[in-house]
């Protein structure tokens, strides 16, 4: 499979936020996001075609490691992942998939389905925009997933303008509030500053969990962390 980074750090979102993971990254994405912060593995994909015996060597190398997160792009469309994920599984790692949900994969391997279905105000202008558009919000997909296994519904929001279609998602699948994480838009932590307290203000009032981007306070918006 085509895979654009292997790397070791704290995961930076949801439920799991500070928890030191293996990060997997495959390339390829059936979305184009506005506000991608990784258009390496979308919009210009880049990578190297990896087995999965080297993705399991290489991610072998971080012995403290006891979770690894499996993303992209988007993960449910690389072939083999999910005898990857069942490889991960045998040497007893928790499995995260971080997923826009539109992908639904039976056989994998997953201990928290980090979902992020996708608002309106990701679809871009150009030529993907009707792709995008079309295949940015699938509910039964959804559901599926969420029946899978343990689950978070991850929403990038700019704020109270994008509530409405939110809560009307929520509302359809039937989501409890504690399942549900709103998170930000940015890739700077002025912008992530600027925009959090009103985003946990939104959290207080429906019972949600807030989510920073800690990756991105600690290390900047590059690459390997």
């Amino acid at each position: 499979m085509k895979i654009a980074e292997i790397f070791y750090s704290v995961q930076g979102e949801g439920a799991l936020v500070g928890v030191p993971s293996i990060f997997i990254r495959t390339s390829g994405c059936n979305l184009r996001c506005s506000w991608c912060d990784t258009p390496y593995t979308s919009w210009n994909p880049e990578g190297d075609e990896m087995s999965i015996e080297a993705i399991l060597q290489r991610s072998a190398g971080y012995g403290a490691a006891k979770h690894v997160v499996l993303t992209g792009g988007e993960p449910m469309i690389a072939p083999g992942l999910a005898d990857l994920s069942q490889r991960l599984r045998d040497q007893g790692l928790h499995i995260t998939i971080e997923t826009a949900g539109t992908v639904y994969l039976p056989d994998v391997a997953c201990d928290l389905m980090s979902i992020s279905p996708k608002l309106s105000n990701s679809t871009p202008e150009g030529p993907f925009r009707r792709q995008h558009e079309r295949l940015r919000q699938q509910p039964d997909v959804l559901r599926k997933l969420m029946a899978l296994c343990d689950y978070q519904l991850k929403f990038v929001i700019t704020g109270r303008e994008d509530m409405a279609e939110l809560l009307g998602l929520v509302a359809e699948l039937g989501a409890p509030a504690e399942k549900v994480v709103l998170m930000p838009e940015g890739i700077s932590s002025e912008v992530l500053n600027e925009r959090g307290a009103p985003v946990a203000e939104i959290c207080k009032e429906h019972g949600y969990r807030f989510s920073p981007r800690l990756h991105v306070h600690l290390y900047g918006n590059k690459r390997g962390v």
